[in-house]
């Protein structure tokens, strides 16, 4: 199979990463409804509907917004360009303007329990397919990594040796979630918990590997998604000072 991979359907060329992005939205919705089936919700269902109306809106702008500032710097400014602008989107904006989100939809409706564990694994699945389409779409999509030697290096479109970004990612969510689940098994977890070691563990690791993609490094020798998720990781500080601590 060729990389970028793109299929031809009556022929017509399919977007394959937009195919599997929808999907990842379907499948990872069709999980949360059956984890909350399967699960004692402390959640009134008409606060839960808020709860996930303000994660929608939060990630929504999250998303563009940190997408924006990945490519901050505009030559012209038309149509087309603002279309670019409102198209590209970054999963790191779309989690952490979520979580603003749902903090502002509970402060409004005045719900006190935390509602993130839930859609901690539905995240983590959507994530995922998300992530192979991003392999999948090569050096069509900004997931690529830098040039390297290394062993892992893949031509993904350019004839270039890179860093399988998206391919780092997909072990890693594997080998997160049966982490996680060890957690879980191993330690009572107060509400709320899991999804706080997911968004650290996530964000730690998307950190790290910045370093080797093709970043335009803006700030202190930093990208703006590396910056995003040292605001995420000072946000959970006390989470991560009581888990040392523990």
């Amino acid at each position: 199979m060729q990389i970028p991979y793109e299929p031809i359907l009556f022929g017509i060329k399919l977007n394959i990463h937009l195919i599997l992005e929808y999907l990842a939205f379907f499948l990872a919705f069709r999980y949360y409804v059956f984890l909350r089936k399967k699960t004692i919700d402390n959640i009134k269902k008409i606060n839960r509907l808020s709860i996930i109306l303000g994660a929608s809106i939060g990630a929504f702008l999250g998303s563009r917004l940190i997408g924006f500032f990945e490519f901050p710097f505009i030559e012209t400014f038309n149509l087309k360009t603002f279309i670019n602008i409102f198209n590209n989107k970054t999963i790191m904006g779309g989690l952490f303007g979520g979580l603003l989100g749902v903090e502002y939809a509970k402060k409004i409706i005045g719900e006190k329990n935390s509602s993130g564990d839930l859609f901690t694994y539905p995240i983590i699945l959507g994530i995922f397919i998300g992530r192979i389409g991003c392999f999948l779409s090569g050096t069509n999509e900004f997931t690529y990594g830098s040039k390297t030697n290394f062993f892992t290096g893949m031509n993904l479109g350019d004839g270039v040796l890179r860093h399988p970004i998206a391919l780092y990612e997909l072990f890693f969510l594997i080998g997160l979630v049966f982490l996680l689940k060890i957690i879980q098994k191993n330690n009572k977890l107060q509400n709320g918990e899991l999804f706080k070691y997911f968004m650290i563990s996530y964000f730690s690791f998307r950190f790290f590997i910045e370093f080797i993609k093709p970043n335009t490094f803006f700030i202190i020798g930093l990208s703006s998604i590396q910056i995003l998720c040292l605001l995420c990781i000072l946000y959970y500080r006390k989470t991560i000072y009581l888990f040392i601590k523990n």
